[in-house]
């Protein structure tokens, strides 16, 4: 990729990423940089990213809406002793990544910059139109084209220097077609083809690109969806799937955690599309009755 200054198998076996924890790697640091940008960093994953990442000495910019969360994780993360500021921001705004950037270099934290992980999302689940128009507008900014413009601002820096890491988080949802869930999983479709054809961009220029696509994780998305987590199937914890991705970061262009998944999206590859999209929709529809959300099909004339 020239950057201008201005910018077959299903695996069945355990990734060594799945035995990671977030202590190991002790090179980490210099391989990537001083600075590690993580957005949607107040709960969840992103909050188990910034937890991971200040233990091995980053410092960090916290980007999220939620200013009170962001206050307390920075109180947390102080005693590892590096730098840790935050941005309260709504990355639903077509404004948010100008912010962004701005905070970066009026912060004077720009040429340190080495790791950008993309984690802020949400998801609405459901008929397609029992969705408020509003939620969906504001789905596809925060999913899909807040990442796209950061990464089109920030680039530039990380490949003029040699070296820098990101890390886009999608869904197990993006690598198959998912009915009752149909604008999120279109979210996260782009998020997948845009990060894995920017991997390819990226070769020789030093900069790793990393796809993450969780399944079920215990975090507040499951239960602000209508999901009741503990009746959920191969429930993974934020942090085991933050520190498998930060062990996958430059080993692959994608990766899904969890053998349960991996095999799931492996057979979902191999079967005609049609059984592909009746068997998710049979299985999220399910999902979605079993948790007191029985979904509707539209309304006909017949």
């Amino acid at each position: 990729m020239q950057c201008k200054i201005g910018k077959g198998q299903i695996a069945l076996s355990m990734d060594r990423a799945e035995n990671t924890t977030g202590s190991q790697n002790p090179d980490f640091l210099t391989r990537f940089g001083k600075l590690a940008l993580v957005t949607g960093a107040s709960s969840g994953i992103g909050a188990a990213f910034a937890r991971l990442l200040a233990e091995r000495g980053f410092d960090l910019l916290l980007v999220a809406r939620r200013e009170g969360r962001l206050r307390e994780l920075q109180s947390e993360l102080q005693h590892y002793g590096g730098h840790i500021e935050y941005l309260a921001l709504d990355l639903s705004s077509p404004t948010a990544v100008s912010e962004i950037v701005a905070a970066l270099k009026e912060r004077d934290l720009e040429p340190s910059l080495g790791l950008v992980i993309s984690n802020a999302g949400f998801g609405l689940k459901g008929g397609f139109n029992s969705s408020d128009i509003a939620n969906i507008d504001s789905m596809l900014n925060v999913n899909a084209r807040t990442p796209v413009l950061l990464l089109h601002a920030l680039l530039p820096g990380l490949c003029a220097r040699g070296r820098g890491g990101v890390i886009l988080t999608g869904s197990q949802e993006g690598e198959s077609p998912c009915p009752w869930s149909a604008a999120y999983a279109a979210t996260k479709a782009f998020v997948h083809n845009f990060g894995l054809s920017l991997h390819g961009d990226l070769k020789g220029t030093g900069v790793d690109l990393l796809v993450l696509a969780p399944g079920a994780t215990d975090t507040e998305a499951g239960p602000l969806q209508g999901f009741d987590m503990s009746k959920l199937p191969g429930l993974m914890t934020p942090q085991d799937v933050a520190a498998q991705a930060l062990a996958a970061l430059g080993s692959r262009p994608l990766f899904i955690p969890g053998w349960r998944n991996r095999l799931m999206i492996g057979l979902f590859r191999l079967l005609p599309r049609r059984w592909s999209i009746a068997l998710s929709g049979t299985g999220m529809a399910k999902a979605l009755k079993e948790h007191g959300h029985p979904v509707k099909r539209p309304e006909t004339l017949r």
